[in-house]
């Protein structure tokens, strides 16, 4: 048995083409006990997202959390499970989907864009194999967090590297490792927001609700906190509101261990209060909703906000497969692609077959001599 793979059938000959992975975190395949268990055993076991002792961590894993949370999580996911199954997955497609006919339109050689998720289904493996059948000998991996985290970023990186180690032919290779503070992005998030407030007029704050870490992963070297930061500076300063007119907060905490604050949950029972009638929300550092936007805060933020008082609750969704988003990661990709075959200046589809034959003829060749 070999150590490496290679490609059933392979041909020297094979059209080449640039290779996009689009990446994002993952969802169980069904709203049931069954599929949380196994969803949630392979997200938490991985060493990015919990960096407790594994020797620690692996018993409390296996023998407490993975017999009480999986039920209670599935509720959860019932609650925004559509025809097209999960939020997260469908809307994914249709960003891969929308990003694979930009990019055709746009570069002058071939592309191929797949979607793999970094726990669940359809896997970075698989994603990946996909690109290598299709000739991606120049792979642009990119993940679908704007703002870089170990846990999320840091672990895509690790899943990709894990699979080309066992490749033969390991493709030229970058990484989008955050888009916090693009232009492109800053603009369509802001755009989302106002678009949202020309329909349903304009609260008396925006809440920015991003994703909590613990904070020791900020104090060990993690620039997630102070990327967070800038975006909702850069947002907030593109919309013109002042200091007192925007918060930030950070949700899904999990467990005793302190995370990044304020956060969410609690800031959302204490605005009333304080004189806050009216809240929009918007969650910048998600790409897609999904159980954290939809059931979290668009949910259980709702009720919160409203049992401690308020009167008016509005959740602006993510920013999904709307055109200006699709732009952006357009963008980026070829930014990133820039000055590789096909993703820069002329592409000679003929000339690039003339090329590959002669190539597989000379080997032929070669290969009779001896």
């Amino acid at each position: 048995m070999t150590a490496y793979q290679g490609q059933p059938g392979f041909h020297h000959d094979a059209r080449r083409c640039l290779g996009v992975l689009l990446t994002n975190l993952g969802t169980p395949d069904e709203p049931t006990p069954r599929a949380l268990r196994r969803y949630l055993a392979e997200f938490l076991a991985d060493r990015r997202v919990i960096e407790t002792p594994r020797i620690l961590w692996l018993p409390i894993l296996h023998g407490i959390i993975l017999n009480i949370r999986p039920a209670k999580s599935a509720h959860a996911y019932r609650q925004i499970w559509t025809e097209a199954g999960s939020p997260l997955l469908a809307i994914s497609r249709r960003q891969a989907a929308a990003l694979q006919q930009s990019l055709q339109a746009r570069l002058p050689g071939p592309v191929r864009v797949a979607l793999g998720m970094r726990y669940g289904n359809p896997p970075i493996r698989t994603a990946m194999e996909e690109l290598r059948e299709a000739g991606a000998r120049h792979l642009l991996v990119l993940p679908l967090y704007p703002q870089y985290c170990a846990a999320t970023t840091a672990s895509t990186v690790d899943a990709v590297s894990a699979v080309l180690r066992t490749w033969r032919w390991v493709p030229e290779l970058r990484f989008v490792t955050s888009y916090h503070d693009d232009n492109l992005y800053i603009d369509a998030l802001k755009r989302s927001v106002e678009s949202h407030w020309a329909v349903h007029g304009r609260a008396e704050r925006l809440l920015l609700s991003f994703h909590g870490i613990p904070r020791n992963y900020m104090l060990a070297g993690d620039p997630y906190h102070c990327q967070c930061r800038k975006t909702a500076r850069l947002l907030c300063e593109a919309l013109g509101l002042g200091e007192d007119e925007c918060l930030v907060t950070f949700q899904s905490r999990v467990g005793p261990a302190q995370w990044l604050q304020p956060y969410t949950d609690v800031t959302l029972a204490a605005l009333p209060a304080r004189g806050v009638r009216s809240l929009d929300v918007l969650c910048p550092g998600f790409s897609a909703d999904c159980l954290e936007t939809l059931e979290e805060i668009a949910m259980r933020g709702r009720d919160t906000f409203l049992r401690a008082g308020g009167e008016r609750y509005n959740y602006i969704p993510a920013l999904n497969d709307d055109p200006r988003h699709i732009e952006t990661l357009s963008e980026l990709a070829l930014r990133h692609a820039a000055g590789w075959p096909g993703a820069s200046g002329r592409w000679d589809a003929a000339l690039d077959d003339r090329e590959r034959a002669a190539t597989l003829a000379r080997a032929l060749a070669q290969g009779a001599e001896r």
